[in-house]
């Protein structure tokens, strides 16, 4: 059975259809409309191609940055024409049959724990690491979202004061309305504010990883960068206890992150206790839409 799975972005649209095997074998990409008639138009367009290609309804799964609030429905997307709006129930009622709408961290988790890096773990946390932070997590192919539907938003957890004290760091205003949250820390952004708050280097995040093998001052930024992150990933040992991590994003391809937040979990642990596997996924960009699809056939299939 073939389904669909659309990664629902701020500039652009992607739908792809996937096999019984669970490989992409068609795709469409559009830019994403600025208004929202026009975005709801434009998915149901996305879907018809897709149903014409099979002859029959697909299942259809959405992948988009944001939250949906359970009691209204309402999306919460900053760079989305659907922030506010019902979107998921508004193609629903107007497809005449379910869509499974995830946050894209929630479907990155869903097809890493089913197809990618997390596949032979028991429970995984996809952990995204990039403008923004945010995770998923996943026990034997099932995805833990909670009640308020803001499960995985971990980068909005408050950062460690005893780091923020130690390392004289900035408390900022966070994007999502909260002050001192741990992505203003580690994001792509945060990394240039630590560079900044430690040493007054007005670089990039590319040029700060960059520098780290040559100037003591960035290796000492990078350090405190690792801290930071392993202290987020103790708090999710502590309270989900994943046997896995996978890192997604656009920060998970620095070469050696792998290792450096290995090693610097295991310090952030309780002395002699175990830390979870930490791996980049492997999905690739098709993981997101994959996941999106794969929600969308279980529900499909009960």
């Amino acid at each position: 059975m073939m389904s669909l799975g659309i990664d629902l972005g701020g500039t652009k649209i992607e739908a792809q259809v996937f096999d019984s095997n669970w490989d992409a074998v068609n795709r469409m990409r559009v830019p994403t409309p600025p208004v929202y008639a026009d975005l709801v138009a434009a998915l149901l367009d996305l879907v018809a191609w897709a149903d014409g290609l099979e002859g029959h309804a697909l299942p259809v799964g959405i992948g988009a940055a944001g939250v949906v609030n359970p009691a209204s429905g309402q999306v919460l997307a900053a760079n989305l024409s659907a922030d506010g709006q019902t979107l998921p129930a508004d193609l629903a009622r107007a497809l005449g049959r379910p869509v499974s709408y995830l946050n894209d961290c929630h479907a990155l988790a869903m097809s890493e724990a089913v197809f990618g890096a997390g596949k032979p773990y028991q429970s995984i946390f996809a952990l995204v690491l990039g403008t923004g932070i945010g995770g998923g997590f996943v026990r034997a192919g099932q995805l833990h979202n909670g009640s308020s539907g803001t499960g995985g938003e971990v980068g909005h957890s408050s950062a460690p004061a005893h780091l923020v004290l130690e390392h004289g760091l900035p408390v900022v205003d966070c994007a999502c309305g909260r002050r001192g949250c741990i992505e203003t820390l580690i994001s792509g952004s945060g990394l240039v504010r630590l560079a900044k708050a430690m040493h007054g280097a007005d670089l990039t995040a590319p040029q700060i990883v960059a520098a780290r093998a040559s100037d003591p001052q960035m290796q000492a930024v990078w350090q405190v960068w690792c801290t930071l992150a392993a202290d987020l990933i103790q708090t999710l040992t502590l309270t989900l206890d994943p046997d896995c991590i996978v890192l997604g994003g656009g920060m998970s391809g620095i070469p050696g992150l792998v290792d450096d937040l290995t090693q610097a979990a295991r310090q952030a642990q309780f002395a002699g206790f175990s830390t979870p596997v930490i791996l980049r996924a492997a999905g690739g960009t098709v993981s997101g839409a994959r996941g999106a699809a794969y929600a969308a056939w279980q529900v499909a299939h009960g």
